[in-house]
């Protein structure tokens, strides 16, 4: 398992970044659901706040550490701050996962130009320029191995926007894609709508805590990885 988790902080200057609520509480879930699976798990986590990361489930040691060797249900954590970061760890990873679900709220647009040290402040209004950022999960599924799953979110005004979400799922070539609306954010709770690539009917699962929304998220990601092996040539 190769999960995403929480925000991008897009750097203006050395002290000063745009970035979004993304509270990572859902990646962060996701994981720990893997571990009570036995599934071996890598979570990328961008710059979540302190109870996200007390929530982070416990890591086993590395094989050589202290004479302990990982089990096959270990989480291992690796952290980013911007969207560069995170492009430069899923090009890591992605070719070797099974199955993928980018839960992180990748910044849509980040300054053009920081500025190395740090902008003063002055008595003048400033005005940023801003560049679109790669779609990192349509750039990550075409080099992903021919049997994964790659599972996005998008986030929304609300489940009724079906057609945006559509688009997205066949833009970024994934196999499922989340719908949420934007009260997800920063909450507890998730009340999401999963739309297929193949055709299958929307499944709305209803508000539910983001713990048992993970639980439900893994059997079916498990179940089109399964697919895709029967169908193997």
């Amino acid at each position: 398992m190769l999960v995403t988790a929480g925000p991008t902080h897009e750097p203006i200057d050395r002290v000063r970044y745009i970035a979004n609520r993304s509270s990572g509480r859902l990646g962060i879930a996701l994981a720990g659901a893997c571990q009570g699976l036995g599934w071996p798990c890598v979570l990328l986590l961008g710059p979540v706040g302190d109870a996200a990361v007390t929530a982070l489930p416990k890591q086993t040691p590395p094989a050589n550490a202290g004479g302990q060797r990982a089990d096959d249900s270990s989480v291992r954590v690796e952290r980013f701050q911007s969207a560069a970061d995170l492009q430069a760890l899923l090009e890591r990873h992605a070719r070797t996962c099974d199955i993928l679900i980018m839960a992180a709220a990748v910044a849509d647009y980040r300054p053009a130009s920081p500025h190395p040290g740090k902008l003063p402040r002055t008595a003048e209004a400033l005005t940023i320029a801003l560049e679109p950022v790669p779609d990192l999960l349509a750039a990550t599924t075409p080099q992903m191995s021919p049997g994964s799953v790659a599972i996005g979110f998008a986030l929304e005004q609300s489940l009724s926007d079906l057609d945006r979400a559509r688009a997205k799922l066949a833009r970024k070539g994934c196999d499922a894609i989340v719908l949420n609306p934007l009260d997800t954010m920063d909450s507890g709770q998730i009340d999401a709508t999963i739309l297929f690539a193949q055709g299958r009917p929307p499944l709305a699962l209803g508000p539910l805590d983001k713990a048992d929304f993970s639980t439900h998220l893994l059997t079916i990601a498990n179940a089109l990885w399964e697919a895709k092996a029967r169908n193997a040539p």
